[in-house]
């Protein structure tokens, strides 16, 4: 019987359908060097974000045949080591587009109406209303950087607010970003000249780390105010920093960050910062389709192996 440790919290759904199939060990803790240990036992690691499987702990896998993570991305897996060893490597990118599109969207109306700054100063006993005067979003601007699977779904959103769609996307046509209702621009400059709100949806590669640095943020007007639901390091964060110390962006809703937890970072004391601790995939819906979706992709591969 197959042997899969699951070592990243996953939901309960899951967990049900590795274990109709195979002998399951769950443990959410397991260290780094725990792993490297137990990882010749097993057939299948399942992971989210936590756990980082390493080139060692690939190489110690002596009967592993596939790693899974309960997520989109696969920045904690070592891609290049498990191919080289032939072990598959799955993923559930499409589990979290609405939760993170939504998320998207409740940082982008939280940025325009203040909401975490008016509701921090009730509690504190004050009744401010004028010093949280907002912005609508309907009639404004929104910039799309990435106009993939959550990209578009965010774009559909914005229509519906009555917000005017552009995007940048060199992987799409025309035409395909019609369907989403936003207009396709050759130029990311152009979009960032234009736009009253960016929301940021490219994945981390070596081609788009800093993708929004000093001088595209230079090119906004000072009223932009930017939306960051991606992945750490696409935003130059010192360059939007200084770019909010200066008044040259109006504000910033982030709920990515280069080094996460981001620890003192500065970016978290300024006022017109709004900011959550990578939210973006939080949702029940969320979490059990991507655990669903990992363990049925994780149990056809060890069936035909």
């Amino acid at each position: 019987m197959h042997k899969i440790l699951v070592s990243d919290p996953i939901a309960r759904e899951g967990i049900e359908i590795l274990r109709c199939h195979a002998e399951v060990v769950v443990d959410g803790k397991v260290t780094t060097d725990a792993l490297l240990l137990a990882i010749p036992e097993y057939d299948a690691l399942i992971v989210r974000s936590r756990t980082r499987v390493i080139a060692p702990i690939i190489e110690a896998g002596a009967r592993l045949r596939v790693i899974g993570r309960a997520g989109v991305g696969l920045d904690n897996i070592d891609t290049d080591a498990a191919a080289r060893r032939g072990i598959a490597v799955v993923n559930s990118p499409t589990s979290v587009m609405i939760t993170v599109a939504e998320h998207t969207f409740g940082l982008m109306l939280a940025l325009a109406r203040r909401i975490p700054q008016a509701d921090a100063s009730l509690r504190g006993g004050a009744w401010e209303k004028s010093k949280f005067m907002g912005v609508e979003l309907s009639g404004k601007t929104l910039g799309i950087v990435g106009l993939g699977r959550i990209g578009s779904m965010v774009s559909t959103r914005a229509v519906a607010f009555g917000m005017r769609v552009l995007a940048f996307d060199p992987y799409i046509t025309r035409a395909r970003a019609q369907e989403f209702g936003a207009t396709l621009l050759d130029a990311l400059d152009d979009l960032l000249a234009q736009s009253d709100f960016i929301s940021v949806h490219t994945p981390l590669l070596p081609t788009t780390r800093g993708l929004i640095g000093a001088e595209e943020i230079a090119k906004v007007k000072p009223t932009t105010r930017l939306i960051f639901c991606a992945r750490g390091g696409v935003v130059d964060e010192r360059a939007l920093l200084h770019a909010l110390e200066n008044g040259k962006i109006a504000g910033a809703a982030l709920d990515v960050f280069e080094n996460e937890p981001p620890g003192e970072n500065p970016l978290l004391k300024h006022p017109n910062v709004v900011a959550t601790p990578h939210l973006g995939a939080m949702t029940e819906e969320a979490q059990t389709r991507a655990a669903v979706d990992v363990a049925e992709q994780v149990v056809e591969i060890l069936r035909k192996t």
